[in-house]
């Protein structure tokens, strides 16, 4: 892995970046996470947790009997 800087946008003055790592899926599985996920970051000198928000906005699939 490894960690990606990316452009987000530029002002008048300034450039702003975003940073992206890519995970493999048996990472983003073995942890549970699912897309849409919102996530909570931890940091410590030398590493950074992951976990899933409190607030989740996991879209849920709703069926309806079809009769």
């Amino acid at each position: 892995m490894k960690i990606q800087k990316q452009l987000s946008r530029k002002g008048k003055n300034k450039t702003y970046h975003k940073y992206v790592i890519v995970l493999k899926d048996e990472l983003i599985e073995g942890a549970g996470f699912k897309e849409g996920d919102e996530l909570e970051a931890e940091v410590k000198k030398g590493e950074i947790r992951l976990r899933i928000s409190g607030i989740n906005n996991r879209k849920k699939t709703q069926y309806k009997d079809i009769n």
